[in-house]
């Protein structure tokens, strides 16, 4: 009879424990962030928060503040199945004809068809910098996390903790880099057959509806910057705070994660801005000190 109180009492215990940590995770949520785009498209089950798109709407939401430099991580779990024509969409963004934005895309697909994630880094307004990969795991069957760590020195995308991009800053060359503009953080799932999946050849298969994708684990670490401050008062603020963000140890990767840098271009890039000579015939300049 004692084992069995004890055993009750263990998983009452548990039970307690899964409910604090859902109620933190959802309490977060709502805490940091606020839907900007059809609320009647969110849902809360457990410690996700999960998102639906549908053929009346997709859906969208954003943060309350914004930030300068830190680092953003979202734990994600992708629309599983059939997701051709869908993308789900984890980015940063500041505001403005000019604006600096840094985004991850995943890019549905066919079932049985690997998940294609595509990075972009706007700078002053201009983008057209996409990288494409596949992943070496399905992003569909767990939570993954996936990170942007964002400094003076350089933007890093990381996946799982493994750097998939960086973009470093090369002032010294001439060429601008993303410092001067606190960002909000977004995340949007909608349809894209247009494009998304194989170039817009494979539409989306509505009788799928809806396509879920499923968030947890909401951490921002950075210098949070108030709405009311001016852009340029925030950024000198942000600069000179001295963050962890700004330690000398993460003004580049370290040899370990060079090396899974490498790993991943080798084994898992499928499209790179700087090799499409198509659209580039001159490399672009960046290009030439961004190779790994």
């Amino acid at each position: 009879m004692s084992s069995l109180v004890s055993s009750s009492f263990v998983i009452l215990v548990l039970c307690l424990s899964l409910y604090v940590c859902a109620v933190t995770s959802t309490a977060k949520f709502v805490d940091m962030f606020q839907p900007y785009w059809a609320p009647d498209h969110f849902e809360f089950v457990g410690d996700a928060v999960n998102m639906k798109l549908d053929n009346f709407s997709g859906a969208g939401f954003s943060s309350k503040s914004k930030y300068m430099f830190g680092k953003v991580n979202f734990q994600i779990k992708l629309v599983e199945g059939d997701s051709a024509g869908t993308v789900t969409a984890f980015y940063m963004s500041s505001e403005g004809e000019k604006h600096h934005e840094f985004d991850f895309e995943f890019l549905g697909n066919t079932t049985g068809e690997p998940y294609l994630v595509q990075t972009n880094v706007y700078v002053n307004g201009v983008g057209n910098r996409e990288q494409r990969l596949n992943l070496w795991f399905d992003p569909t069957k767990d939570f993954h996390s996936y990170s942007i760590l964002w400094n003076q020195r350089q933007v890093v995308f990381l996946v799982d903790e493994t750097p998939i991009r960086v973009h470093t800053n090369l002032e010294n060359k001439g060429i601008p880099y993303p410092k001067d503009q606190p960002m909000g953080v977004y995340s949007s799932i909608w349809n894209a057959d247009d494009w998304a999946t194989q170039g817009g050849r494979v539409k989306t298969d509505w009788s799928h509806a809806p396509f879920v994708a499923s968030y947890r684990g909401f951490e921002i670490d950075g210098c949070e910057c108030p709405v009311t401050t001016a852009d340029s008062d925030n950024a000198k603020r942000c600069a000179n705070t001295g963050g962890w963000w700004d330690q000398p140890v993460l003004s580049e990767l370290n040899v370990h994660q060079n090396h899974q840098l490498i790993w991943v271009r080798a084994n898992h890039m499928i499209y790179d801005y700087c090799s499409d000579i198509a659209r580039f015939p001159s490399v672009p300049v960046e290009c030439e000190h961004h190779r790994h």
